[in-house]
């Protein structure tokens, strides 16, 4: 599910943040990383790594891939990907070249996750 409520990462992450009474430096200690670092990210000051956004959509119930996706990321097994698949990087060009609606990029994740499921097992 992608982010439809207009909210940026930082202010989704100090909601859940809030919702759950944490402080900064709760949330700080709980993931090892600095009080600042947090701050910082809540203001939008920072993109988070991909492994902090793995521990904050653990954290707090997130989904993982709106957490990478609101921050632009497509993380490191994705690039090596487009990498190895230049195919792909092709595609994701021609969408965005195309502008395509949410709804449509939707479906295209839809039909995804079919194909996933049929491919059978190497």
């Amino acid at each position: 599910m992608a982010n439809t409520t207009g909210r940026t990462l930082g202010e989704l992450l100090r909601e859940a943040r809030t919702a759950a009474d944490l402080s900064l430096r709760d949330l700080a200690k709980k993931l090892s990383i600095s009080p600042s670092y947090i701050s910082d990210i809540e203001n939008d000051r920072r993109v988070p790594s991909e492994e902090v956004l793995r521990d904050l959509a653990n954290t707090f119930g997130l989904n993982f891939d709106d957490l990478m996706a609101m921050a632009g990321r497509v993380g490191d097994q994705t690039e090596r990907y487009l990498r190895h698949h230049p195919t792909a990087g092709i595609l994701f060009r021609r969408i965005s070249d195309k502008h395509l609606p949410e709804k449509d990029l939707q479906q295209l994740v839809n039909a995804v996750e079919q194909m996933g499921k049929k491919k059978t097992p190497s």
